[in-house]
């Protein structure tokens, strides 16, 4: 049979392509450089922002840089590729690691009687402490664990299940004190620490770094027929026993009270949330000077105003008042049904559960100015703060 011969013209001869420019190279051509063209170097940078999970205590940022070369002059040569060792750099968040070494000594670890516990954060240097209620709740004896290890006797001076706040006492000091700052300018994707005890007395405090996800939150409590309101959430995780602990803010000032009463059915892990210290402090002054905090009521039916009418409103939001009780301190005010409220005692407000949490930092028998917007206008109203009836 005979071989067919290929078509090709070889009347006129064609040099091959550089060996670079080709997709296949002889073996034989790869003894040495090219000489038509430059030498090349092929440099692969990688940067990466290392994110910071549940329970560390620094953030940093990882460079890593990798230079493949071909050639000891970075030319092509004929030998395999070779690549540079990788550089690595970790930086090491010393903001968070400064805050931690400030906050921490003022954080305390809570031992109940009955085997339960959190934590809780000294305010007062004569021995107050900030806690959760929910932590403290049917205790009958308290040991408070201080960060440098002493054990002290503690009791309970007040505890609101409302807010979800409590004031323990120690005696002695003086102690050192947190940092209090507001909550009022919190914005949703800045910085947010939690910090609280450990479980046992060897496991030491815990940390973990995150963001606030979300400002003004109500949510149901996991137990008690009560909505907890105005709650600042965040992704750092509330470890085990860290429960009446701190949230800082970016310059470790305390901005909440950690809370486990709000949020899912306790099995799995869920956001954080944090009862504003605004409302924290208020209400341990409250419990410090009496005990307990009043069961107040204006007599007003409510909800979040919808975004669409408060763009329509020219607001930022507010609370629509939904139903206003016959013969109650609203209606004698001079409250009804549509008025939207903006503002209590000259605060703004943004939602329903704003105005209940200012509503309940009020004495019965004390007046309260209300600012509604009715039929695009503003006025200002007197209303007196009543206790619940019965019935209510």
């Amino acid at each position: 049979m005979e071989i067919a011969e290929p078509e090709d013209d070889f009347g006129s001869y064609r040099s091959p392509l550089p060996p670079e420019d080709r997709l296949w190279r002889h073996p034989s051509e790869m003894g040495a450089p090219s000489p038509d063209r430059p030498s090349r170097r092929l440099r692969l940078a990688v940067v990466a922002a290392s994110a910071v999970g549940a329970g560390m205590l620094s953030a940093g940022l990882v460079v890593v840089a990798v230079t493949l070369l071909t050639g000891p002059e970075g030319g092509r040569a004929g030998r395999p590729m070779e690549a540079r060792p990788l550089t690595t750099t970790v930086s090491v968040d010393e903001g968070v690691v400064e805050m931690a070494g400030r906050v921490l000594p003022a954080v305390a670890r809570l031992v109940l009687d009955h085997g339960g516990g959190g934590s809780g954060v000294l305010f007062r240097s004569d021995g107050h402490l900030l806690t959760s209620a929910s932590v403290v709740d049917g205790a009958t004896s308290l040991t408070v664990v201080l960060a440098d290890g002493r054990e002290l006797p503690a009791r309970v001076i007040g505890a609101d299940p409302g807010t979800d706040t409590a004031v323990v006492r120690i005696d002695g000091g003086p102690f050192p004190v947190a940092t209090m700052g507001t909550a009022t300018d919190l914005e949703v994707g800045q910085r947010a620490v939690a910090v609280g005890s450990g479980l046992s007395a060897t496991s030491g405090a815990t940390l973990t770094v995150g963001v606030v996800s979300a400002l003004h939150r109500s949510v149901r409590a996991r137990s008690g027929p009560w909505t907890m309101h105005d709650l600042v959430q965040i992704d750092a995780t509330v470890a085990p026993g860290s429960a009446g602990g701190a949230v800082l803010d970016g310059t470790g000032s305390v901005v909440g009270i950690t809370t486990p009463v709000a949020g899912g059915d306790g099995s799995k892990v869920r956001p954080g949330f944090a009862v504003p210290i605004d409302v924290a402090r208020s209400v341990a002054d409250r419990l410090m000077a009496s005990g307990r905090v009043g069961n107040v009521w204006i007599g007003i039916q409510g909800q979040d105003l919808d975004r669409v009418t408060a763009t329509a409103m020219d607001l930022e939001g507010g609370a629509m008042v939904a139903d206003v009780v016959t013969g109650s301190p609203a209606e004698r005010g001079g409250m009804a049904a549509a008025d939207v409220i903006v503002a209590v005692d000259g605060r703004p407000v943004v939602t329903m559960g704003q105005v209940v949490v200012a509503l309940r930092l009020c004495e019965p028998g004390q007046a309260v100015s209300l600012d509604v917007m009715r039929e695009h206008r503003r006025h200002t109203m007197t209303v007196m703060v009543a206790e619940r009836p019965p019935d209510a």
